[in-house]
């Protein structure tokens, strides 16, 4: 604990390049070691605060390099959503490569999934509609799981609507309908459906889900769906 503070307090005194290639030799070889841990990742978060992008391209590597390893770990999620605020444009698309590369992976990790969440917030379609569109042929799946069932209602909300329009159509079958309407994650991403479907679509999934409704009506999630049809 004191050693990290003592570190961290070296690196805000930096002055010289000789003395920053020195911490960044010492460092290189444990970027992903340190940002696991519970100490040590503030090391890499200093450097990140007070080191200029280039300087910090050793740290860029790593993550890359081991993207999963570290977006899927308690500490390392937090670490590369810090990473990205302070990457160069060039460093940024760097690590949202990988993060799209393995957002399946990530999106369905109690701590990937709030890193795929962060690249959506960051409103660029560069790279939110790469993201979203990894995710299609596994709509409905990812929709009736705990973590990844948050992602998708996000999709939902902030995609282009031609992507949109892609996600939604998934939804759209009969068997997969009835099965999200009764699922207790499912059934918000049909509500959010609902919410930001164009009108031909909306009418569509509305079409659905009458039949089924009366199933589903004594739900807590049935009354809330019943509720949004009623505003027909």
């Amino acid at each position: 604990m004191h050693g990290t503070r003592a570190v961290q307090k070296m690196i805000d005194f930096l002055s010289t390049q000789r003395q920053i290639h020195a911490i960044i030799v010492a460092l290189s070889l444990h970027v992903v070691t340190l940002i696991k841990d519970l100490n040590g990742n503030h090391v890499i978060q200093k450097c990140l605060n007070k080191l200029v992008p280039e300087d910090n391209q050793f740290i860029y590597n790593a993550v890359a390099q081991n993207c999963v390893e570290v977006a899927t770990h308690r500490h390392g999620c937090c670490v590369l959503q810090r990473c990205i605020d302070h990457a160069s444009d060039s460093q940024r698309v760097q690590l949202v490569q990988e993060i799209t590369y393995n957002a399946l992976t990530l999106v369905q990790d109690p701590y990937g999934n709030y890193v795929v969440q962060y690249i959506l917030d960051l409103n660029d379609n560069r790279f939110s509609d790469g993201v979203i569109r990894q995710f299609a042929g596994n709509v409905c799946a990812l929709s009736v799981q705990k973590f990844s069932s948050n992602v998708i209602e996000k999709c939902i909300r902030v995609a282009e609507p031609h992507t949109r329009k892609m996600l939604i159509d998934e939804l759209l079958p009969r068997q997969r309908l009835e099965k999200l309407l009764r699922d207790s994650f499912g059934n918000y991403c049909v509500q959010t459906a609902l919410d930001y479907a164009d009108a031909q679509q909306r009418a569509t999934l509305v079409d659905g889900i009458r039949p089924i409704l009366p199933m589903i009506r004594n739900t807590p999630y049935g009354k809330r769906i019943q509720s949004k049809l009623q505003r027909e």
